[in-house]
């Protein structure tokens, strides 16, 4: 095993340490750009050049090296989220030898965020590819996170040839959502980021994600996207993050999941209530978005090479939430000995 002990006690320090300092932070005087360039990371960020739509966009990548002859696992992030905040993943991972390959796709985190631009899953999913070719990364173990989990799903479908696994952690997309919701356009989805603060970020993730339940890790992830609706670039932000709503409710993944040709793990945090759209369902319907606690099995059937791993009283983030009961069932989708 790829012994790194020294190093991620001292990280992991470091980090305790920073969010401990951040707990006390008057959110009201957090600013950050478009591109979080005052936003601190936990590993080195590096950029990968992409001309894409008639536009030079660069795509923000942390790429940890591990052992040669280990895998590399490409963390896809969510939404409301950046690639920064896989640290603990990564580091345990690497730890194992892995290399551990952490992507902002663009229009999130440290990436360009077109505004004239047509956001896609499969439009990252052929970014993220490129990037992976660039760093000769042949075949990848690919776990995706909420959004990510659509994406991961995505990219599974456009490049089998390149994963090894794919590994799904509470991921979005395991119901169609406009089977269920009336449609909306972008236009109303740019008032609703413009009408954000920083109370409602925190109140909607109190509520959907942690059971009501709240503390300074939590809260610590919110101050990006609180910086960023309080920042200069606030109307760019808004806009591009209504853009990139568009895909999660027009172009599904459940309907192609029987086309799946890759061992897929589906890793649920049952107590996860996360349902986009459930405030503008269809007149009559009564079907109840957000049910991981059954969307997680009805998904494993779906699916020809599925193993379901339930986390009973985790929620949306089980690997922020307890990630020493995530680590656990993580160890048993990559079939990582306990024993090491």
């Amino acid at each position: 095993m790829f012994k790194l002990n020294l190093v991620s006690l001292v990280l992991v320090f470091v980090l305790s340490s920073s969010l401990f300092a951040q707990k006390h932070e008057n959110t009201s005087t957090l600013l950050y750009d478009a591109q979080l360039s005052n936003y601190k990371y936990d590993f080195e960020v590096n950029y990968f050049h992409i001309d894409s739509q008639a536009q030079a966009l660069k795509m923000a990548y942390m790429y940890l090296k591990g052992e040669k002859n280990k895998p590399t696992i490409t963390l896809m992030h969510g939404k409301n989220f950046n690639a920064d905040y896989w640290t603990s993943t990564a580091l345990y991972l690497h730890e194992q030898g892995y290399n551990v390959l952490i992507p902002d796709q663009i229009g999130f985190g440290k990436s360009s965020k077109p505004t004239h631009y047509q956001y896609s899953f499969a439009s990252l999913a052929h970014h993220t590819h490129a990037l992976m070719t660039s760093l000769n990364i042949e075949k990848s173990i690919v776990m995706g996170h909420s959004m990510g989990g659509m994406l991961a799903s995505r990219f599974a479908l456009m490049y089998p040839q390149m994963v090894e696994k794919l590994i799904l952690v509470n991921p979005i997309g395991l119901e169609n959502y406009l089977k269920y919701v009336e449609y909306k356009d972008t236009d109303f989805f740019y008032k609703f980021e413009l009408g954000k603060t920083a109370e409602k970020i925190k109140n909607y993730q109190q509520k959907n994600y942690y059971d009501g339940q709240w503390n300074e890790k939590y809260e610590a992830l919110t101050y990006f996207m609180i910086g960023q609706i309080q920042g200069p670039d606030k109307k760019q932000i808004a806009w591009v993050n209504a853009q990139t709503y568009d895909m999660i409710f027009t172009q599904p993944v459940i309907t192609e999941f029987k086309d799946l040709s890759v061992p897929v793990k589906l890793i649920i945090g049952t107590r996860d209530r996360t349902g986009p759209g459930r405030n503008w369902k269809r007149s009559g319907v009564t079907y109840e978005l957000g049910r991981y606690d059954k969307l997680g099995r009805s998904a494993a059937t779906l699916i020809p090479d599925a193993k379901l791993y339930e986390l009973k009283d985790l929620g949306h983030l089980p690997q922020i939430e307890n990630f020493e009961r995530f680590k656990d069932v993580l160890n048993n989708a990559l079939d990582i000995s306990t024993e090491q």
